[in-house]
């Protein structure tokens, strides 16, 4: 969540939301979110979790009524607890907000809306309250898009569900146009409404290059060949740690077949499957991008239990109580797999189990230390992937490179954005710069473009001296702010922060 936590604090400083909101690789509807977010809670640590918890009660309560609209009370209820046990999974890195996170809450918005106005469409096709709903439902599934790419998937889906539904209630073709053009208008307006802003604010270009020419470059990274092992290792991460709850959702994909629900086996199977579309592009299956297949899951796994206690109604009391245990050991198999987070340690020893590899811990004193020592007007620089110290800081950054994994990526821009990020920071001389010698900060690969660390090592020796060093070792990490030692006993993964000479 860094990245739009970073984003509201240069909206606040700044007064400039769209000038920051290309360089952090966030939509303007994405950091708007946050921004009013945050303005409720404070621009803190504390407000960052508590928006993801109260984001994701909102979509657990959507999805409550989506599955309570489509099936009945039953499902609806076991596929929202279902999806509230599997979205804070860490094997989906689910204590973290990431942008799968706003998705699904904008398309399960959508999509309620859109189920309750075709719930009404053969009486009244054209009447202007379900236009307007239909419009609504289309910019609710437009603002998903725009909170993550993978996410403009889901209006097809939509928009296939309108013409099925249309063609099942015999619509004239005239009305059947009409009603799929006012959904598809009103998953467009984001996208155009957020283009204009950038047209007038002169940088469509540069979104333009961010968001279509850079990302067609980012997309083929992965060969199609490497797609499967990457697939299944990530998949059986996913999948694994929640068996039970995943064995009832393809038990759930059988039971929708019944003819009792006949009417939603084209929309569960159909958002399963764009679901999983979802999760592709890139091939790069990231374990939080299966957030985007959770609540389909969730719901057919609601179907699954919804049947079996149709079955057994009637039956003595005993077998009626099959179906609530056997769901109560579903969703305790993950909780228990993950007791040790959930239950056993800080918070603080938790995020170091959850990424072993990333300074987050170290990233808060980090902060604290250059808030410290610097002034609120000063810029400081990251040379690294660690927005967080930006947000931790409360101070601006001199570039708008924050994440330098594309840098060291093999395509065609490596080499220009290395050098724009390279004058960037020159040209606004920051009072300290951190550089982050961590692997998983960088991901250098035996190809990547090397000028960066030319150029890094050259500049900090003509303009800075080190002020703070901490060492980052496998059960502990040292800090030294002040009195940078010459040499340590054990040097893995570490971070030095520079300030510049006067």
């Amino acid at each position: 969540m860094e990245i739009g936590a970073f984003v509201v604090r240069k909206t606040d400083i700044s007064g400039n939301l769209v000038q920051f909101a290309w360089w952090a690789l966030a939509t303007i509807v994405f950091a708007l979110v946050i921004a009013i977010r945050m303005s409720i809670f404070g621009q803190t640590i504390v407000a960052i979790h508590l928006g993801l918890l109260l984001i994701n009660v909102a979509t657990i309560a959507l999805i409550f009524f989506v599955g309570r609209r489509l099936i009945n009370t039953v499902a609806g209820l076991t596929a929202a607890a279902s999806y509230a046990v599997l979205s804070v999974s860490p094997s989906v890195l689910g204590l973290a907000a990431h942008a799968t996170n706003f998705v699904v809450l904008f398309v399960l918005g959508g999509i309620l809306l859109l189920l309750k106005e075709q719930a009404v469409t053969a009486l009244e096709p054209s009447q202007p309250k379900r236009l307007l709903q239909l419009f609504a439902s289309g910019l609710l599934f437009g603002i998903g898009a725009l909170m993550k790419q993978p996410g403009v998937l889901f209006i097809p889906f939509g928009a296939i569900y309108i013409v099925w539904n249309d063609l099942n209630g015999r619509l004239f073709l005239n009305r059947m146009f009409l009603r799929i053009l006012i959904f598809l208008a009103g998953a467009a307006v984001p996208l155009g409404v957020t283009s204009l802003i950038l047209w007038r604010a002169g940088v469509l270009d540069t979104f333009w290059f961010w968001t279509v020419n850079y990302a067609r470059q980012y997309g083929s990274l992965v060969p199609l060949s490497q797609a499967p092992q990457i697939f299944s290792r990530s998949a059986n991460e996913v999948v694994l740690t929640a068996w039970p709850i995943w064995t009832l959702a393809g038990i759930g994909a059988l039971t929708v077949w019944d003819h009792r629900i006949r009417a939603s086996i084209f929309f569960l199977i159909g958002f399963l499957f764009f679901s999983a579309l979802a999760v592709c592009p890139g091939f790069f299956f990231r374990t939080h991008y299966f957030i985007l297949v959770l609540p389909a899951v969730s719901l057919l796994a609601g179907a699954a239990i919804s049947k079996l206690t149709e079955i057994l109604e009637g039956r003595l009391i005993l077998l009626r109580l099959v179906p609530l245990l056997l769901f109560a050991f579903a969703v305790s198999v993950p909780i228990m797999s993950d007791k040790k987070i959930f239950f056993e340690v800080s918070p603080n020893q938790a995020c170091g189990l959850i990424y072993p590899d990333n300074p987050f811990l170290e990233s808060v004193r980090i902060g604290t230390y250059v808030r410290e020592h610097t002034e609120p007007g000063d810029t400081i620089v990251v040379l690294g992937s660690e927005p967080e110290i930006y947000f931790y800081s409360h101070r601006h950054s001199a570039t708008g490179y924050i994440y330098t994994y594309g840098l060291m990526e093999p395509q065609k821009y490596a080499h220009h954005m290395q050098e724009e990020m390279i004058r960037e920071i020159e040209d606004a001389r920051p009072k300290y710069l951190i550089s982050v010698a961590m692997g998983y900060s960088w991901l250098r690969r035996p190809d990547s473009e090397p000028a960066i660390f030319t150029w890094a090592n050259e500049y900090m020796a003509q303009n800075y001296t080190a002020a703070g060093f901490v060492n980052i070792k496998p059960t502990e990490t040292d800090y030294f702010f002040g009195n940078v030692p010459q040499t340590v006993e054990t040097l893995n993964d570490y971070i030095l922060i520079y300030r510049r000479n006067l």
